[in-house]
């Protein structure tokens, strides 16, 4: 179960993929829209209400572009999301009561565990981001980095309980539909706590290693890599890519952006001005670009895509930066909003990205500057490839899986 855009739900489709291989029959809850992603991998699909992306598009979506980042723009989304999240509850429950075993993105955990609780269910997390707190960095969803130890655990702790705020309108209803006794908004974080409830990460240790001082149950097992149905170019791109030197690819996936003419416009500058060729993808926030030396393209698995690129611009969303690690490619970050901020910095550490460019500070020159660095200094390549090859040698299934078998006795 998991609700969000794009990049919440395509790593579950690799997932799934891997526990329906071994004889569990999986199904994805998730966006109608997304139903397309689900093709091929041999999985069932139960779909919930709500198009993210139209949200994103409407007026209090676009609202969020004004918000400041960290804390001021998760209280917005947390009010944003708290007025959204009835609208799934009735599918959710009408999923699980099909279903063995609930697995939950940290995007539903709260409601999710409710419901597990009330069908009498065994559930476990299987999360994208690290949300639990920790002294060793400050919350993902804020940017992470860090503060001091106490001060990262208490903001940690303080993320945890505004995500169980978006829910505190529909947990007491699905309580007391369910036969569950009433109980106080933050008790479903507690009892978690308390019980060790277990929750899978799927993303790399050598990324983000597993923090000393999380508690017994929370593990890192390593990327879902999504489910490629046909993981070909196609010929329009090829034959671009035959065309001359490997060129950097742009996109910034499901993020919508308040004037993408002008947005595209400098992007375009920045890759010629560093002598660059581009695949610009659309994405959400409608990007493009004209010219024999830029290509527009729309959806592309990356794992066919990243290998053929000299870089990799994105805004580091979770699902992104792990496709561009996986290719072995070296990357300008461009943040934008919630836990970007925390995966941009993680490349810059492990040296496969010479600095951020947050979007609220993108320029010509800044991004230009970006792209000569990353594509003229072999290191950010070799480092890249290096450790390319070692999470491609990674199995991040492997540890669900056996995590499911317990649960499932």
């Amino acid at each position: 179960m998991t609700a969000g855009s794009r990049g919440d739900v395509a790593p579950y489709t690799g997932l799934g993929h891997g526990l329906s291989q071994v004889g569990h029959e999986v199904t994805l809850v998730t966006h109608g829209c997304f139903e397309p992603l689900v093709a091929g991998a041999g999985l069932g699909f139960h779909p919930l209400p709500l198009d993210p992306r139209a949200e994103l598009e409407s007026s209090r979506g676009r609202g969020l572009h004004r918000s400041a980042t960290g804390v001021g723009k998760l209280a917005r989304v947390v009010a944003m999301a708290r007025a959204l999240v009835g609208r799934m509850t009735d599918e959710l429950v009408a999923a699980a009561r099909a279903s063995d075993v609930l697995l939950l993105s940290s995007s539903l955990a709260p409601l999710g565990h409710t419901v597990a609780e009330g069908l009498s269910l065994p559930s476990m997390g299987v999360y994208l981001q690290p949300v639990a707190a920790t002294r060793e960095f400050a919350p993902a969803v804020l940017g992470g980095g860090s503060w001091s130890a106490v001060g990262n655990r208490i903001a940690g702790h303080g993320v945890s309980l505004a995500v169980e705020h978006v829910f505190a309108s529909t947990v007491p209803e699905v309580r007391a539909r369910l036969g569950l006794p009433r109980a106080r908004a933050t008790a479903g974080l507690r009892r978690r706590e308390r019980q060790g409830w277990p929750v899978q990460h799927g993303f790399s240790p050598l990324v983000v290693g597993r923090p000393r001082d999380w508690r017994t149950g929370l593990d890192v097992a390593g990327y879902w890599w999504p489910y490629d149905r046909v993981a070909q170019l196609p010929p329009q791109l090829r034959d671009f890519l035959d065309a001359g030197e490997p060129p950097v690819f742009v996109g910034l996936g499901s993020a919508t952006v308040p004037d993408p003419e002008q947005l595209s416009a400098d992007i375009v500058r920045a890759l010629r001005r560093a002598g660059l060729r581009g695949v610009i993808q659309r994405g959400w926030g409608g990007l493009g670009a004209a010219g024999d030396d830029m290509l527009t393209i729309d959806e592309v698995p990356h794992s066919a895509l990243f290998p053929h690129m000299a870089a990799v611009v994105h805004h580091t969303g979770a699902g992104t930066t792990a496709a561009g690690l996986r290719a072995g490619v070296p990357a300008v970050p461009v943040p934008i909003q919630f836990d970007e901020a925390f995966w941009a910095a993680r490349l810059v550490t492990l040296g496969v990205a010479p600095r951020a460019v947050p979007l609220r500070r993108l320029s010509v020159d800044a991004l230009a500057s970006a792209l000569v660095r990353v594509t003229q200094d072999p290191g950010y390549r070799e480092r890249a490839r290096a450790l390319g090859v070692r999470i491609r040698g990674e199995d991040g299934v492997a540890p669900v899986l056996a995590a499911v078998n317990r649960l499932g006795g």
